[in-house]
């Protein structure tokens, strides 16, 4: 398959087979991405503090 070729195709693909999402779909999904990544940040950071306070804790006790 030629180049020019590849590019025809794909670009049938996307124009007559993909089922794109609809405004609010998108708005949806977007939304619910943030919410995920706001709370995997949260317990990200919660974990980082706990770390650095046993560390410091340890840290302590041996010298």
């Amino acid at each position: 398959m030629s180049i020019k070729g590849y590019f025809k195709e794909s670009f049938t693909e996307l124009v007559h087979k993909v089922t794109w999402p609809t405004w609010n779909e998108l708005q949806n999904s977007a939304g619910l991405v943030m919410v995920a990544t706001l709370i995997i940040a949260v317990i990200v950071s919660l974990m980082d503090l706990s770390f650095s306070k046993i560390m410091e804790f340890v840290y302590r006790l041996l010298y």
